[in-house]
């Protein structure tokens, strides 16, 4: 019987609400892990790695937004782009964004024994 998908964590889902492409990112990273194509490490622990590498690819992307915006010279630009970094900042870090991981812990604990 296939099993659901593994479970975004819930505050990243809160914080990245206005990003649906970032949060359909995430799932998919953790569907790689849960279908077996992320073998490398046992599967909590690399989907936590797959995590943090998509939320610092975000956070770097948002930095090149700040730089882009700060070349337009568009100070309602520069903020956005300021907002979205600090967002993302948020979302990676392991005392905000990763810092309840439980609900994904069980579903690997549950799912991929």
């Amino acid at each position: 019987m296939p099993h659901s998908p593994p479970p975004v964590p819930a505050k990243l889902l809160e914080l990245l609400k206005d990003y649906p492409d970032h949060i359909e990112q995430l799932q998919r990273a953790l569907i790689s892990v849960s279908d077996g194509r992320q073998s490398y490490a046992p599967p909590f622990e690399a989907a936590v790695w797959l995590l943090e590498d998509c939320l610092s690819a975000f956070k770097s992307e948002a930095r090149a937004e700040i730089d882009a915006a700060v070349a337009s010279g568009d100070p309602q630009a520069i903020e956005r782009a300021k907002e979205k970094e600090r967002l993302m900042s948020f979302a990676r870090s392991s005392n905000i964004g990763l810092a309840n991981l439980s609900e994904l812990r069980a579903y690997f604990e549950a799912n991929m024994r």
